[in-house]
């Protein structure tokens, strides 16, 4: 884990990574299920992808989880995913977390660290809205309670193209 804070403060110390801005292409990462290290592809063509990174001592990504399983229960018949990719150092942490905040979407880990670093990952949760053609439609960094609306109509147009 100490790879995923080195990588961090690359990221946070790299003009290039970030650079990443909305109308990119959103980078190809390799990460792994939380549960069993089963490989899972970032990004798939043809879906609607919200990814998001957070930790088990963010605030702001303790009041996020629950939008996130609303919204990808209720809109994955359409295409859509959520994948929340976790940069706790303590896989207890994480879990620990994870009891408290029952999801059914997709959760990952990225040991490398590569995957923060090359989206940029600056604050806490960090999360990008991904197109159906793999292009970054939205950045959001943190989370407010009052942003849910926007973000889902984001989605929704998005579900819609």
């Amino acid at each position: 884990m100490k790879n995923i804070l080195s990588a961090l403060l690359i990221c946070l110390t790299s003009p290039l990574a970030l650079a990443l801005e909305v109308g990119a292409e959103a980078p190809k990462c390799e990460i792994q299920q939380f549960s069993d290290a089963a490989p899972v592809q970032l990004i798939k063509p043809g879906k609607v992808t919200y990814v998001d990174f957070w930790a088990s001592w963010c605030g702001p990504c303790e009041q996020s989880m629950p939008f996130l399983e609303e919204i990808n229960t209720e809109l994955k018949a359409k295409n859509f995913e959520v994948i929340a990719i976790n940069l706790d150092e303590s896989r207890d942490d994480a879990s620990n977390f994870l009891q408290k905040h029952k999801v059914t979407f997709t959760v990952a880990t990225n040991p490398d660290g590569q995957c923060p670093a090359a989206f940029g990952v600056i604050a806490m949760p960090s999360s990008y809205i991904v197109d159906r053609k793999g292009k970054i439609r939205k950045i959001n960094l943190g989370f407010h309670a009052e942003e849910k609306a926007t973000l889902r109509a984001e989605i929704e147009k998005l579900l819609a193209e």
